[in-house]
C-alpha cells in the first residue's frame, strides 16, 4: 500500500522540528523523514544528509533547471530549500508515510502535489514575543538572522489559513498529543 504524506510548517521558532520528532517516534505511524536540500551553510552540528542535503547554491540551482525537484524556494536571497523528488516518490512506493518539515510555500506547493494523499499542519506559536524568545534562547542565529526570521514570520502566518489544520504551540507537551491524534486519524481513514 502506497504511503501517505504529512506536511508541517511553521515561522522558524515555533516548534514543528520537535513535534516532528516525536511523531517519528512512533514506529506504528511507518513514518519516514523526508530530509530537504538547502543551499546555506550547516548550523551547529547540522551533518549532510540526515538534517539537510546541503548543496551550493550553484548545484541548488542546476537540480531546479534540471526539474529534479518537488518544490523548492528562494528563502532568502541566495538561500534555498527544496524536496528532490525520486527521495520521496521511493519512499512512498515502499509503503512509508513521508514527513515533510518545510517552509509555507513548500508546503503548500506539496499539498497542491499530492492532494488528497497529503495532510498539511500549521504549527502557530503563541505569540511573536514568544517566537522571539524561542529564537534567542536557541542561540544558533545572530540577532540579524533572527530578526530577519521575525519579520519573515508574520507572511509565514499569513499563509496558515491554507492549511489543513493549525496546531497553536503554548504548550509542546499538549501540541504533541494533537500532532499525533491529527496524524494518526489521517492515516487510519
Amino acid at each position: 500500500m502506497r504511503g501517505k504524506c504529512l506536511i508541517f510548517s511553521a515561522p522558524s521558532g515555533a516548534g514543528k522540528s520537535t513535534i516532528v520528532n516525536s511523531l517519528l517516534e512512533h514506529p506504528e505511524l511507518r513514518m519516514v523523514f523526508s530530509i530537504s536540500a538547502t543551499s546555506r551553510k550547516p548550523r551547529g552540528s547540522e551533518r549532510d544528509g540526515v538534517e539537510y542535503f546541503f548543496l551550493s547554491e550553484d548545484d541548488f540551482r542546476r537540480k531546479i533547471a534540471a526539474g529534479e525537484f518537488l518544490e523548492y524556494e528562494e528563502v532568502y536571497s541566495g538561500c534555498f530549500y527544496g524536496t528532490l523528488k525520486e527521495q520521496i516518490e521511493s519512499k512512498l512506493d515502499e509503503g512509508y508515510n513521508v514527513v515533510f518539515d518545510v517552509d509555507v510555500a513548500g508546503g503548500c506547493n506539496i499539498k497542491k502535489y499530492f492532494g488528497e494523499k497529503a495532510l498539511s499542519i500549521f504549527i502557530m506559536p503563541p505569540s511573536v514575543e514568544e517566537l522571539r524568545r524561542r529564537l534567542e534562547a536557541r542561540a544558533t542565529d545572530s540577532q540579524e538572522t533572527i530578526g530577519k526570521r521575525l519579520a519573515k514570520a508574520d507572511q509565514e502566518i499569513a499563509y496558515s489559513p491554507r492549511f489543513d489544520t493549525v496546531i497553536v504551540n503554548d504548550d509542546m507537551n499538549t501540541a504533541k498529543k494533537e500532532a499525533y491524534r491529527i496524524v494518526t486519524e489521517f492515516l487510519n481513514a
